[in-house]
């Protein structure tokens, strides 16, 4: 008799010591977003899309009868407040899983924290590092910035430009894409004519653009997030720089447009469907899920929702999606997002294994141009 009491005591314990489930029954999902600071622009959407999706699942019954209690932090972008943050997530708030960091450079800060402790993260950043190579316990929902790069070269190719110059920002995020876009030009039939970078915080980069407009390159391709790249846009314009201008996804939101004004005007950019949603086929896969998205928080915060918001509603609807199939530790919720297949979100339709936790491919990206201080899909 006592024997058979002994696996229910263990399953008990477990759940005390894990503390992943509560006394009320609810699933703890950490959350680490810049909501303030220079990284705002990517973190106030995905805490604003977490927090809007953890509480429309709650409202429809949870998850299997499990309510998800989602805990915010907000790290500024800065990454050793990123690692502060995870490590309380997990030892004081004992979280089954955490979505975010925001950035590339704040998730590779955190990696060694959820591997140590073996906590899944699906992160909201770009850069290919976070997980390739694959790490057991890490996953990502944007889409890798070796895909944005390819995007762009195969545009490139066919209008016949092939001497480019690159101006990327030089945090995790530049330099992430800056070793996409030097590793892939030669197979592309690219020639980097000009690699130069700019700080985070600069406020100028007429120097930069000077160089290059004497340089007799056909297109300049800068990669970096919010403001630099639209002060870059201005620059340019204000040179006279007539050559064709791409961007990376790292810029792809309204916020974009608002600050660059008319500088903005013609620039190509890979993004994510969501900025563009209404213009797709409704043979899409994605179509469903992004118009729903859109919807949703134009309802709840009077914004469009954005690229951006995007990985967080991703993230948390796969978190959903693992719990469903019956996890409920950290353990299970890892082995059951490794096992994700066809799952169309929206930055793309997720399909994860052992040997892929990016599990998006080129067709998570549309080319976009901006076309009267909007986004229109390039043909």
């Amino acid at each position: 008799m006592g024997f058979r009491f002994i696996p229910v005591i263990s399953v008990v314990l477990t759940l005390l010591v894990s503390g992943t489930v509560n006394a009320a029954g609810a699933i703890k999902i950490g959350a680490l977003f810049a909501v303030t600071g220079p990284a705002a622009f990517l973190g106030e959407p995905e805490r604003n899309t977490a927090q809007m999706v953890v509480d429309e699942i709650n409202r429809a019954g949870g998850v299997r009868g499990h309510k998800l209690e989602l805990i915010v932090y907000d790290t500024a972008g800065d990454a050793t407040k990123a690692v502060q943050l995870a490590t309380k997530l997990v030892k004081n708030d004992h979280v089954a899983a955490i979505i975010g960091p925001s950035t590339t450079g704040e998730s590779m800060a955190v990696i060694p924290v959820v591997e140590k402790d073996q906590v899944p993260l699906i992160s909201c950043a770009a850069g290919i590092k976070i997980t390739d190579p694959v790490k057991k316990w890490v996953f990502k929902t944007a889409q890798n910035d070796s895909l944005a790069v390819a995007r762009i070269y195969e545009q490139l190719q066919r209008q016949r430009l092939t001497r480019v110059a690159l101006l990327t920002v030089s945090d995790g995020f530049g330099s992430s894409g800056r070793e996409q876009l030097k590793a892939q030009a030669a197979r592309h039939g690219i020639t980097i004519v000009s690699d130069d970078t700019y700080g985070p915080k600069d406020t100028d980069m007429t120097a930069q653009l000077t160089k290059i407009r004497g340089s007799h390159v056909q297109a300049v391709i800068c990669w970096g997030t919010n403001p630099g790249p639209a002060v870059i846009a201005k620059n340019a314009r204000q040179l006279g720089l007539k050559i064709p201008i791409y961007m990376s996804h790292g810029v792809s939101s309204k916020k974009f447009i608002d600050l660059a004004g008319e500088a903005a005007e013609g620039i190509r950019l890979p993004s994510g469907k969501v900025l563009v949603a209404d213009l797709l086929p409704n043979s899409d896969p994605q179509k469903r899920s992004l118009m729903a998205f859109v919807r949703d928080y134009q309802k709840h915060y009077r914004a469009e929702g954005d690229h951006f918001g995007g990985h967080a509603w991703d993230a948390v609807m796969l978190l959903k999606g693992a719990i469903e199939r019956g996890a409920d530790t950290p353990a299970a919720i890892r082995d059951q997002l490794e096992r994700t297949r066809q799952f169309h979100g929206i930055g793309g339709t997720f399909t994860y294994s052992a040997h892929d936790h990016a599990g998006l491919g080129k067709d998570a990206f549309v080319l976009v141009e901006v076309k009267n201080r909007d986004w229109v899909i390039v043909k």
